[in-house]
């Protein structure tokens, strides 16, 4: 009976090692140095999508053709796989503010210590949850046109929430530390 209890704790100790190994190691965050990049990357395409957003703008130089997988039924474009003619400013926005919100969102902060991996996984599960619940009242109260602007907002607000308290609550914990001294 003691020698089950002993193997027992030992398997115990074995597994809380093994979480805290992998819980403290942060292999899939990005080095620092990203954080500043990714910044300088993400506001200039938060406010050039929002520009696009709200005044429908499309420079004619972002007009050209590119492959396309599915066909755009707006357009009368019915083939799978072919080559369309569109304005691809959009496009490059989105891409441009998800590289950005990766860069900031998972680059490591200059103390990465287990209260930022703790906030940092809160503050993403925080954000999963925010982000459900607002689809969810949107699914029951937007419909038509307005919905799939939703839908294309919603690719973006996963990530735009978790940085966003993210960084809040940091910002609030180093104020709080700050006065203490």
């Amino acid at each position: 009976m003691l020698q089950k209890v002993k193997y027992t704790l030992q398997y115990v100790k074995l597994i809380l090692h093994l979480l805290k190994h992998v819980y403290m190691t942060n292999k899939l965050l990005l080095p620092n140095k990203y954080k500043r990049i990714g910044w300088m990357i993400l506001i200039p395409a938060i406010i050039l999508g929002v520009i696009l957003s709200l005044t429908d703008f499309e420079p004619r130089w972002f007009k050209m053709k590119v492959f396309s997988i599915f066909p755009d039924g707006f357009s009368g474009q019915d083939q799978f796989f072919s080559i369309v003619e569109t304005n691809v400013a959009a496009t490059v926005v989105g891409l441009v503010l998800i590289i950005g919100a990766v860069l900031v969102g998972f680059a490591k902060e200059k103390v990465e210590d287990e209260f930022v991996a703790e906030l940092r996984l809160t503050s993403l599960l925080w954000a999963v949850w925010v982000n459900y619940a607002l689809l969810f009242l949107a699914f029951i109260f937007v419909f038509g046109v307005p919905f799939f602007s939703i839908m294309i907002y919603n690719m973006f607000t996963v990530l735009l929430i978790f940085i966003i308290r993210f960084n809040y609550i940091l910002y609030k914990n180093s104020k709080m530390l700050s006065n203490e001294k």
